[in-house]
């Protein structure tokens, strides 16, 4: 059984919204690890997005998103979610949700043993 499920991704233009969920399977919680979002394009390696700690106090992101993209949690749902404002053709990739081994956000994909499957963005220009 995958552990997270992804949704929410998409074919969108330049400067458009989307908003991407990941929610954990039936009968899991992840309320006390630190949940984050990667990305890889195509032919390119993995890239830490987005982190939030434990009790989403406290965030982290990629340069290239701060300020355009917001990562939030729902503990009663077990649901992650990534707000993408204002969003650029160089966003386009497969993007995944994980969850990982530490409370506190990490960036590094091998401390996030709980992947989901990843879902498609596309912008177009």
């Amino acid at each position: 059984q995958v552990p997270l499920v992804e949704s929410g991704g998409g074919l969108v233009e330049a400067g458009d919204s989307l908003t991407l969920s990941c929610a954990a399977a039936a009968g899991r919680t992840f309320s006390g690890n630190a949940m984050a979002w990667f990305r890889q394009a195509v032919g390119k390696e993995r890239e830490f997005v987005a982190g939030i700690n434990w009790s989403g106090t406290a965030k982290d992101y990629v340069d290239s998103v701060k300020g355009r993209f917001t990562i939030s949690r729902d503990k009663a749902k077990n649901t992650v979610y990534l707000q993408m404002n204002s969003l650029k053709p160089e966003d386009t990739a497969v993007y995944s949700c994980a969850a990982g081994r530490y409370s506190n956000v990490v960036r590094q994909p091998r401390d996030y043993p709980y992947w989901g499957q990843g879902t498609q963005v596309t912008v177009s220009s």
